[in-house]
């Protein structure tokens, strides 16, 4: 059932038009600012995965896209990039979890959720796909196999 369920979400999300990502300015991990546009100017397929620490579904999603991420990227160059939406009190565990888990990917940080309103996201976790600045794909939650779902999707739109 949650895997016709699945699929239902991601024919009906793959009919929506292609939004725009915001210009806004987030922080990695290192408290450098990095401006969404000017990472993802190229050609290239992103992910951007939006989790936060207390999500279990966002945890398990990342840790399975984990096994296999340096499989993808040697495939499609995709680039996922972790958005934390911890908020002040729990973002003091971003970066022990993300060196406990030994993500290779790049986190950043939306401590003040202005990219997730933005974005008009509501729940997590929250993957987008995006090509040439545009969200080509938004899926909601997490069932372990819907990473090998993402990957199709991800194959289907890189060059």
């Amino acid at each position: 059932m949650n895997k016709i369920i699945t699929y239902g979400l991601l024919i009906i999300s793959s009919f929506s038009f292609a939004q725009e990502l915001p210009s806004l300015v987030l922080k990695d991990l290192d408290g450098n600012d990095i401006n969404l546009n000017t990472l993802v100017e190229s050609e290239n397929i992103f992910v951007f995965s939006f989790w936060a620490t207390w999500c279990v579904p966002c945890i398990n999603e990342l840790d399975a896209i984990s096994e296999v991420y340096e499989d993808w990227q040697d495939e499609t160059k995709v680039k996922l990039i972790a958005i934390a939406t911890d908020d002040t009190r729990t973002k003091k565990r971003v970066r022990p979890m993300v060196n406990g888990k030994g993500w290779e990917y790049l986190v950043l940080y939306d401590d003040n959720q202005d990219l997730k309103r933005a974005l008009n996201i509501t729940t997590l976790p929250h993957t987008l796909v995006l090509k040439n600045q545009k969200i080509i794909q938004r899926r909601t939650g997490y069932n372990p196999g819907v990473e090998d779902e993402l990957y199709e999707i991800i194959k289907e739109n890189s060059n």
